[in-house]
């Protein structure tokens, strides 16, 4: 049996690091050590244990046996260690550690990082790591504490908690109108030139319904610009390639200062939801459920 009182905990932390990071020279940045400590706290953690936790090569670095069952061990007496602090600083009105948060690229850029800039303010203790990439992101392996997605949720077996609606506008380049005439009917749609982002379930179809309750079924037959980036689709929208729909949020300005127009805005697309998706545990951290509640009043009204 392992002595426990022999185990640093700051060896622990720095193991579940390197899991996560993927490599010595990640977790060092993670952490903010030098990458020289990192590897001098892997060894000194194997010799406690008397077991090789990881396996080193060239090119990555992977986990033997002993160290997988390992890492799921430390993250959960780190997890518990965590909430007993938090508990012990329940009464105070600070935030501290580092908030982990992952969120869709232009979400990300436009709504979540101006909102971290204002809870570091409020809790200049509170450090933030946040990840932007328009892909999901396994908040387990890449050690995320909360994250933001759009549309329809999988199952993963995490909490979520809906912060707003994800509207979505029909919109083209004045100039691009201008080529190609402003459409009347969603009939005029399909053989326009179309700008997709092709991470989206149907990326070419989609459904519109006008007020008296009328629907028509689209599928865009000219895609000429195509990204897995919503905001790579905006730039070339605004660029005048073609038609784009997107998110309200990442174009509301764009139309209010006339570089985009909405197209049939007597006709809609259909809603959905944005979430906050976080690990499922028996307490959520404090610095979560304060984003979480941020987030959902940024975005009301």
């Amino acid at each position: 049996m392992i002595d426990l009182s022999t185990i640093n905990l700051n060896r622990l932390t720095t193991f579940v690091a390197v899991v996560e990071a993927g490599s010595l020279t990640a977790a060092a940045e993670r952490l903010g050590l030098a990458k020289s400590m990192v590897s001098k706290h892997m060894q000194l953690l194997e010799q406690e244990m008397g077991v090789g936790l990881l396996l080193r090569s060239t090119r990555k670095l992977s986990l033997t046996e002993a160290g997988r069952t390992f890492y799921e061990a430390s993250r959960q007496l780190l997890q518990a260690a965590e909430l007993a602090i938090e508990q012990a600083r329940s009464g105070r009105d600070t935030l501290q550690g580092t908030l982990r948060v992952a969120s869709p690229i232009d979400y990300g850029l436009i709504v979540v990082s101006p909102l971290l800039a204002q809870l570091r303010a409020r809790y200049p203790e509170l450090k933030i790591d946040l990840t932007c990439g328009d892909h999901i992101i396994d908040l387990i392996a890449e050690g995320i504490d909360v994250t933001v997605r759009l549309g329809k949720l999988a199952d993963s077996g995490h909490m979520a908690a809906r912060v707003d609606t994800l509207v979505r506008w029909l919109v083209a380049s004045p100039e691009f109108i201008a080529r190609h005439g402003m459409p009347a009917t969603p009939d005029d749609l399909p053989q326009l030139p179309y700008v997709s982002l092709s991470v989206l379930a149907q990326p070419t179809q989609f459904l519109l319904t006008d007020r008296a309750g009328n629907q028509a079924d689209v599928r865009m037959r000219n895609t000429v610009f195509s990204s897995n980036t919503a905001y790579a689709t905006r730039a070339a929208a605004l660029s005048g390639d073609g038609v784009l729909r997107a998110t309200v949020f990442s174009v509301k300005d764009d139309v209010a200062a006339g570089r985009l127009v909405r197209l049939l805005p007597e006709w809609s697309l259909a809603e959905s939801d944005i979430h906050a998706v976080y690990p499922a545990t028996a307490h959520v951290p404090q610095k979560v459920r304060v984003f979480i509640d941020a987030l959902k009043a940024a975005t009301a009204g």
